[in-house]
């Protein structure tokens, strides 16, 4: 058994895609899966099950929302070593002159073949920050996220994946869970 993080895009957002979290709960459990368990209602869903090539879990995961729901939900997945690396790896942590409240992590689908960072970073307000890597892309925005131009929707046009975003205090708290799940696994 592995333990794995299921972040879903785009539910429970203005009134649209809406999946209560102990139905989402029941899904995952219902899929097989194990000590599964939901935080806050954006989608983010932690469980236990075989060590399987993440990429055929997603789709396992997303066609039966769909099947379920009748939706579409993109669902990016994790394992904890892949989310400890992201975390460990954000360049702003270590910025004494930077609120980590306002960090947030655009988590990508796939690794980005190719793209013009400077026209990503052209987008961005004086005081934001953006920074890239191979699986997330790490942002600030001191205005808050809600104002800046460097959304989603941006992200995956420019970079040609799918991405879904959180804030760093949900980010750590994903982590938090899970490395607890782990010792029960």
């Amino acid at each position: 058994m592995k333990a794995y993080i299921s972040i879903l895009r785009g539910i429970n957002v203005s009134g649209h895609k809406l999946i209560k979290m102990d139905t989402l709960r029941n899904l995952y459990e219902n899929m097989g899966f194990s000590n599964v368990i939901t935080y806050v209602q954006s989608g983010n869903v932690i469980f236990s099950y075989d060590d399987i090539e993440i990429i055929s879990l997603e789709k396992k995961i997303s066609q039966q929302i769909e099947k379920e729901f009748g939706f579409q939900v993109p669902v990016i997945l994790l394992s904890i070593e892949m989310l400890k690396h992201i975390i460990d790896n954000n360049p702003f942590a270590e910025d004494k002159n930077k609120d980590k409240s306002f960090f947030h992590i655009s988590f990508l689908s796939s690794k980005p073949e190719k793209y013009d960072a400077n026209i990503i970073k052209d987008k961005k307000k004086d005081e934001e920050d953006i920074a890239f890597s191979d699986h997330a892309v790490y942002l600030y925005c001191p205005n808050g996220y809600g104002r800046t131009k460097l959304t989603n929707n941006f992200l995956e046009a420019k970079l040609k994946v799918g991405a879904t975003t959180r804030n760093w205090k949900t980010t750590l708290e994903l982590l938090k869970i899970t490395k607890k799940m782990e010792l029960l696994i």
